[in-house]
């Protein structure tokens, strides 16, 4: 994952990776379901703010998805 002062996520999504960090084991894949839970419970999003959410870490290269399962990238 980005970080180290690069600022092209905002507060509330480089927020969202924390979370998703902290939530998921390194390596470990993981559905959208559960990337809504994670983001409800650690930044009270609801479902339409997290797929934003989502979608931006998505084209920002901070997840991917295969087969419709998300994974962080590597820091």
């Amino acid at each position: 994952m980005a970080s180290d002062g690069d600022s092209s996520l905002t507060p509330l999504a480089q927020d969202a990776v924390d979370a998703l960090a902290t939530a998921v084991p390194a390596n470990e894949s993981f559905g959208y379901d559960r990337a809504y839970s994670i983001l409800a419970e650690a930044e009270g999003l609801d479902k339409p703010a997290a797929d934003d959410i989502l979608e931006r870490l998505l084209s920002r290269g901070y997840l991917y998805e295969v087969d419709g399962s998300l994974r962080l990238t590597d820091s």
